[in-house]
């Protein structure tokens, strides 16, 4: 009888032992901190074809912190304090959830065929100091921070806050430039009186900035108007003073075309104050004192562009409460302003 043979079986071992060695491929990473590093493309966003929108530390629109010693034409920083409020809060966690949505912000302008980071360098400066059980200290940083950015040679873009935020910021803006032409974004006219005691808070900041001569009402416009006032005394301080109002009526029930041709041009330092409650709830649900029948995020984008401003030295973003948005819409709608106004400072017109 034949012996029955043996299998061969190979040794695994032995067989990766005698494959001859692979040289190992070198990968260069680099990480989103090293990315930002000086450079000659120091202050433009950071590349979401190199890195995912959602990775990378957020700042705003995936820019650089920076220093306001460094070479740069335009600080933004958040002033996350809402202790001006009257109904709900929240504004205090705008400058966070802005600098989230910003990630999926990008450079070019379709409309105004403008690369915004060709034309401006933009650069984080991060929060404002703040003193969340002390409004007259909180005031006062941010006028004294404002007022060092502007010290630096800078302009600056603020995503507050409540707006009553908007006061220190235009104290600071009037020491430099003197009285101001002033665009003033809203659903209300925030020139109302003292409340529960109180002279400062986020419905008496133009009312503060027209008597304290810090802008020029002659120059100022206020947009978005709408609703129900508590009197019809809540008119007389905008007929004193002349203010030019368009309520949402006076851009709804014309064709808009007509509405952007008749908005005036400012000529000398201007400043715009954007409060996301000018935009209806549907498209800002987020705020704190929301009011139906305001305008699109179309309407204002529409009338952010087609504003002819020869020199916007500041602005803000105003009203933005996270913790009522819905899906980030008041979040995305604030980041899409704030390019808009970005591109403004660019001369977009």
């Amino acid at each position: 009888m034949a012996k029955a043979q043996k299998p061969v079986i190979k040794s695994a071992a032995k067989t990766l032992t005698k494959a001859p060695a692979k040289t190992p491929v070198k990968t260069k990473l680099k990480t989103s901190a090293a990315v930002a590093a000086p450079a000659p493309n120091r202050y433009k966003p950071l590349s979401g074809r190199e890195f995912p929108r959602f990775s990378a530390i957020k700042t705003f629109f995936r820019l650089p912190v920076a220093d306001l010693s460094e070479d740069f034409d335009v600080a933004l920083f958040g002033t996350p304090y809402d202790g001006g409020v009257s109904y709900r809060p929240g504004a205090r966690f705008a400058p966070t959830q802005v600098r989230e949505c910003s990630s999926l912000g990008r450079g070019f302008h379709m409309t105004r065929a403008m690369s915004l980071f060709e034309k401006l360098k933009f650069a984080d400066i991060g929060d404002c100091p703040i003193v969340p059980i002390d409004q007259k200290q909180t005031y006062k940083n941010i006028e004294k921070f404002s007022a060092n950015i502007l010290k630096h040679g800078k302009k600056f873009i603020s995503i507050g806050g409540d707006h009553s935020t908007t006061l220190p910021l235009l104290r600071s803006m009037h020491k430099k430039y003197g009285k101001l032409n002033f665009i003033h974004f809203d659903a209300h006219l925030d020139t109302y009186p003292a409340a529960w005691g109180c002279e400062y808070h986020h419905g008496a900041f133009a009312r503060h900035a027209v008597e304290e001569g810090l802008v020029n009402p002659k120059n100022m416009l206020q947009i978005g108007i709408r609703g129900p006032l508590a009197a019809i005394d809540d008119l007389d301080f905008i007929k004193k003073h002349k203010i030019k109002v368009l309520t949402v009526d006076d851009i709804k029930l014309k064709p808009l075309s007509e509405v952007l041709k008749s908005l005036p041009k400012f000529t000398g330092p201007t400043y715009i104050s954007f409060d996301i409650d000018c935009l209806d709830p549907a498209y800002a649900p987020g705020t704190g004192t929301p009011v139906p029948g305001g305008l699109t995020t179309y309407e204002t984008q529409q009338i952010l562009r087609a504003l002819q401003i020869d020199n916007l030295v500041g602005a803000d973003i105003v009203e933005v409460s996270p913790p009522f948005d819905s899906s980030q819409i008041t979040g995305l709608a604030a980041v899409d302003t704030m390019f808009e106004l970005m591109c403004l400072m660019g001369g977009g017109r």
